[in-house]
């Protein structure tokens, strides 16, 4: 990995970045940059990384949306990541290996990271996805902090990049070892239930809202006569896993478990 220190002209050619930076803009990522501690050499390719695509739509004169950067930093993120783990972790098998790193490379995990360094501060949307909370969005926020990555690749080479990816993902990694990372709370719910009253808890869709391309699912489980939730998510999956933890917490604090609604 030593090797790529900096990044050959004729990739960094591919990438266009918009040429203008408002003057009350520079502030914002100059802090930005001192909050991590880097300096790009081209700030232009910082800003370009905040550029959601449904600002680059609205606004004539935007070279480029902040996907291309995106897909770019996907890539380094896994690679110095796997790496790491590879590398720290010697005792673990495969299996456990994925499993922790699917976690700290995961929306949930970046939005964390994104939000805890100020990324929705400095994000560009449009007025549709700003009106809908877009800089509070996961996605979003994970999108961009890839995106970030990918930039700062480009600008700084592959151990500048690998040196910020690691400072930012060590606690994430860390709280999997600690086992503090997000639980499987479906799992964690039908293991308690099953335990205690050996029943199995049932999953009910109660509605669903939206468009199509953003529907919002809500969710209700049923413990035996007993209901907790409906609680919401972005996805089937995702709502299902809001009401066992909610049902989860519920019953571990009680003891009992109390219908709510």
């Amino acid at each position: 990995m030593s090797g790529f220190r900096c990044v050959p002209t004729y990739v960094r050619s591919f990438f266009k970045t918009n040429k203008t930076i408002s003057s009350r803009r520079k502030p914002l990522l100059n802090d930005f940059q001192k909050r991590l501690g880097i300096k790009f050499k081209d700030i232009q390719l910082l800003d370009t990384a905040f550029y959601h695509r449904s600002f680059s739509n609205e606004i004539s004169g935007i070279a480029e949306n902040n996907e291309r950067l995106e897909f770019l930093g996907d890539a380094v993120l896994g690679m110095v990541t796997a790496a790491y783990l590879y590398k720290s972790l010697a005792e673990h098998p495969e299996g456990e290996l994925t499993k922790i790193k699917s976690f700290v490379v995961s929306e949930t995990s970046l939005s964390e990271i994104a939000l805890s360094i100020g990324v929705e501060q400095c994000l560009c949307l449009g007025k549709g996805e700003e009106l809908s909370g877009g800089r509070g969005k996961k996605a979003i926020l994970a999108d961009a902090m890839e995106a970030v990555f990918g930039a700062y690749y480009l600008d700084s080479g592959f151990k500048a990049v690998e040196k910020l990816i690691l400072d930012l993902l060590i606690p994430q990694i860390q709280k999997v070892k600690e086992n503090r990372h997000e639980k499987d709370y479906k799992t964690l719910l039908q293991e308690f239930y099953q335990k205690k009253y050996k029943q199995c808890p049932h999953y009910e869709l109660v509605k669903k809202s939206g468009p199509d391309h953003e529907q919002i699912f809500w969710i209700s489980v049923f413990l035996g006569d007993k209901v907790y939730g409906p609680k919401q998510g972005k996805s089937k999956k995702e709502a299902e896993q809001a009401a066992a933890r909610y049902a989860w917490e519920h019953l571990r604090e009680s003891g009992e478990g109390q219908s709510q609604k």
